[in-house]
C-alpha cells in the first residue's frame, strides 16, 4: 500500500528546479484503541501538518503559525472545519461498523481510513496526481480512478459500494473537480501563506553513534530543513555503496527532519578509520563532513551524561518510527468542496 505512506514525494522551495507540492487530508476512524481518539482528521501540506482535529478536542486547529492567515480571506474557516469534522466523526462510526460486518470482524482493533489530496507542479502548473481512496484495517478498500472517473474495488466486500458510488454521477463529477481544480488552488494559496517558513534553511546536528564496538557506526543527522538532503559515507573522498545501510528521512515534532546511515566496520582496521567520513548535503548548502574518529563516537558505554544524550537520541528515533507506523495504520484523508474550502461530502459504504 505504498500510496498510503507519508513518505510520498517530499518537497521544498529551494533552488530553481521545479517543485512538486502536495496537499493531503487524512481521516481516521478506529475502534478497540482505548488510548487513541476514535476519530482523527489531519491535513498535510508538503509533508508538514497544517490542520488537526480529533474526537477528544472536537476542534479543528492550525498546526503552522502561517495557517492563521487563512482567516484573512475566510473568517469562518476554522469554525466550518470543526463542524464538518464533527459531522464526519458521526458518519465514520457508521462506516466502521458496516466495514466490520462485511469483513466478518468483531473484537480487536479496526481502522477505517480515507485519504484525499493532490500533487501539483509549480513549474508546469499541472496537476501531477490526484487521489481519493478508502481503506480498512491497513488494506485498500476502494479508490477513485481519475482517468475513468469511476471507482476501483480491489476487495469483493467493496463491490456493492463501487456500484452505488458509480451510479452517483454528480458526486463523481464533484470529486474530479476537487482533485483537478480546488485542491491545486488550495495548494497555491498555502505556498503563498507559508513561503517565508518553507524558504528557510536549517542545518542539522550530526552525531556518530555505536551500540557496541562490534556494531555498525550510525551517522545520525537531526534538525535539518528542508528535506531535500542526502547523508552518506565516503572513503578517501569516494562515496561508499557497500557495507552501508541508508535510513529513511523522518519527521521531527518541530517540523524539521532527521535521517541516518550505518557503516559496517567489522573488517576495517582501526588505523584506517580516519579515511572514512560521514557527509551531510543539504540542497543549496555546502557539504558538511564528519570524520570517523573513535573519540567522537557516542556509545552505550560512555559516561552517564553522554549515555543520556545517546539514549535521548535513540528514543527520539524510536518514537518517531512508532508514530510513523501508527500513521500508516490509521491514515485517512479529508477533502474540501469548492465553496471556501469545505469538505467534499462523503457517502456511507
Amino acid at each position: 500500500m505504498e500510496t498510503w505512506t507519508l513518505s510520498l514525494l517530499l518537497v521544498s522551495l529551494h533552488g530553481a528546479a521545479a517543485v512538486i507540492h502536495s496537499l493531503k487530508y487524512f481521516d481516521t476512524a478506529s475502534s478497540g484503541l482505548p488510548n487513541f481518539p476514535e476519530f482523527v482528521a489531519v491535513g498535510m501540506f508538503d509533508e508538514l501538518q497544517i490542520v488537526h482535529y480529533d474526537s477528544k478536542t472536537k476542534r479543528a486547529e492550525p498546526k503552522q503559525d502561517w495557517m492563521i492567515r487563512v482567516t484573512e480571506e475566510d473568517p469562518e474557516y476554522w469554525k466550518r472545519q470543526t463542524e464538518k469534522s464533527l459531522s464526519n466523526q458521526q458518519a465514520y462510526k457508521v462506516n466502521i461498523e458496516e466495514a466490520k460486518q462485511r469483513f466478518n470482524k468483531t473484537g480487536g482493533v479496526h481502522i477505517v481510513q480515507r485519504m484525499v489530496g493532490c500533487e501539483w507542479d509549480d513549474e508546469t502548473n499541472e496537476v501531477v496526481r490526484g487521489f481519493y481512496q478508502h481503506g480498512f484495517d491497513g488494506e485498500d478498500f476502494i479508490s477513485f480512478d481519475m482517468k475513468t472517473r469511476t471507482w476501483i474495488a480491489p476487495k469483493q466486500q467493496a463491490v456493492s459500494t463501487k456500484h452505488k458510488w458509480d451510479h452517483n454521477k454528480a458526486w463523481r463529477a464533484e470529486i474530479n473537480h476537487y482533485l483537478t481544480q480546488i485542491c491545486p488552488e488550495s495548494l497555491k494559496k498555502f505556498v503563498k501563506y507559508g513561503s517565508s517558513s518553507l524558504m528557510r534553511t536549517e542545518l542539522p546536528l550530526v552525531s556518530l553513534l555505536q551500540k557496541s564496538p562490534s556494531s555498525p557506526v550510525c551517522c545520525h543527522a537531526t534538525g535539518f530543513y528542508p528535506d531535500r538532503a542526502s547523508l552518506f559515507w565516503r572513503k578517501d573522498g569516494e562515496e561508499l555503496h557497500e557495507d552501508v545501510d541508508h535510513g529513511e528521512i523522518l519527521h521531527n515534532h518541530d517540523g524539521t527532519f532527521q535521517m541516518s546511515v550505518d557503516l559496517k566496520l567489522s573488517s576495517v582496521p582501526a588505523e584506517d578509520w580516519r579515511r572514512y567520513e560521514c557527509v551531510f548535503q543539504l540542497s543549496g548548502v555546502e557539504k558538511n563532513a564528519t570524520r570517523l574518529d573513535e573519540a567522537v563516537i557516542r556509545t552505550n558505554a560512555e559516561k552517564p551524561i553522554d549515555t543520556t544524550t545517546t539514549t535521548t537520541t535513540t528514543t527520539i528515533i524510536i518514537i518517531i518510527a512508532a508514530v510513523a507506523v501508527l500513521v500508516l495504520a490509521v491514515g485517512g484523508f479529508m477533502c474540501y468542496k469548492k465553496r471556501k474550502g469545505e469538505k467534499l461530502k462523503d457517502f456511507q459504504v
